[in-house]
Order: structure tokens, then C-alpha cells, then sequence
């Protein structure tokens, strides 16, 4: 992940592939981590972290999904993962397996 930034700092820029609502994650709402995984930055993500989603973004041609969350509620951070086989593919294909909403 990278940051802290200010809050909207990423995720208050406009889009043609992102916004506020992704599968099941809304802008706003808390979620936790309830199945360890690994970002595309190596950064690890272990059962129990718990953000708010602010938004995210898609990148098609590097298959690049970020999702700007918030560990404090004050600032964002861009949690960086790549939809690939052999990336986070698994991870973005099975989503409510890795997050759950609080």
C-alpha cells in the first residue's frame, strides 16, 4: 500500500474506470480482512485488518486495480493489485472470500 495521503487525495479524482461502488464494497463502509493476502506492492494484508473503501480504479491495460481505502478514517492510502493469473487474479475473482463487510 502507499501512503497516507489526504483523504480524496486518489479517490476523489474522476474516472472513466472507477468510482465509489465495487462487486459488494461501497464508498464509505468498513471492512475487514478475513483471509490473508498479498498486495501487488508485497505488502501483506493479515486476517483482521479493518478500512473504509473510499473508492477505486481499473487500469485495463496493465490490468491494475486500486482501491483507495482509509486505516483512520483521515487519511488514504492505494492498495495497489494487478488482475492476473499469476498476480491477485484469484484474489479480485473471489473478492468476499478476502473481505467482508463490518
Amino acid at each position: 500500500m502507499h501512503g497516507p495521503h489526504p483523504a480524496g487525495f486518489r479517490s476523489g479524482r474522476q474516472s472513466a474506470n472507477g468510482g465509489s461502488k465495487y462487486q459488494f464494497l461501497t464508498a464509505g463502509r468498513r471492512y475487514r480482512t478475513v483471509r490473508e493476502f498479498v498486495d501487488h506492492d508485497g505488502h501483506r494484508h493479515p486476517v483482521g485488518e479493518e478500512w473504509r473503501f473510499c473508492g477505486y480504479s481499473f487500469v485495463p491495460y496493465e490490468d491494475g486495480m486500486s482501491f483507495f481505502v482509509s486505516l483512520d478514517d483521515e487519511q488514504e492510502w492505494h492498495l495497489r493489485l494487478q488482475w492476473r493469473e499469476n498476480e491477485q487474479g484469484a484474489i479480485l475473482d473471489h473478492l468476499t472470500d478476502y473481505l467482508q463487510a463490518l
